[in-house]
């Protein structure tokens, strides 16, 4: 009875949240391989361990913002190719270094392929 939140929905439960308080790849990595970690219980009413650990897909897929106009040139071409069929991941990895996320950032993957550190994590309708 569950199902994938929207980048949206994402974005919208991440609000408040710190983007750089995750488990995130820290270089030079000190004693320790990045590995995801369990979450712990978030507060009432709060939505925790958004940032770090593994990359949540969302029922999203890889379409332009609205009002999104692509550049000139092999540029625009490229990117509205590559973009087909691909969803939308959120939050970063434990491999992602810290300063490459931040509650907008949009990374994209095809769905049936594995992709590195990714989760999920599941919505309720209201």
């Amino acid at each position: 009875g569950k199902r994938l939140p929207t980048e949206a929905e994402w974005e919208y439960a991440s609000a408040g949240a710190e983007a750089d308080e995750g488990n995130f790849l820290i270089w030079p990595a000190v004693d320790k391989s990045p590995v995801p970690c369990p979450a712990d219980p978030a507060p009432e009413g709060e939505v925790g361990q958004l940032f770090g650990d593994v990359w949540e897909w969302t029922a999203s897929p890889y379409t332009p913002y609205p009002g999104f106009a692509t550049v000139d040139g092999a540029l625009g071409e490229y990117n509205g190719k590559f973009m087909s069929g691909q969803m939308v991941l959120k939050g970063g990895s434990c491999v992602t270094p810290k300063g490459h996320v931040r509650r907008t950032y949009r990374n994209f993957f095809a769905p049936a392929s594995r992709w590195q550190f990714s989760g999920f994590r599941l919505a309720d309708d209201a």
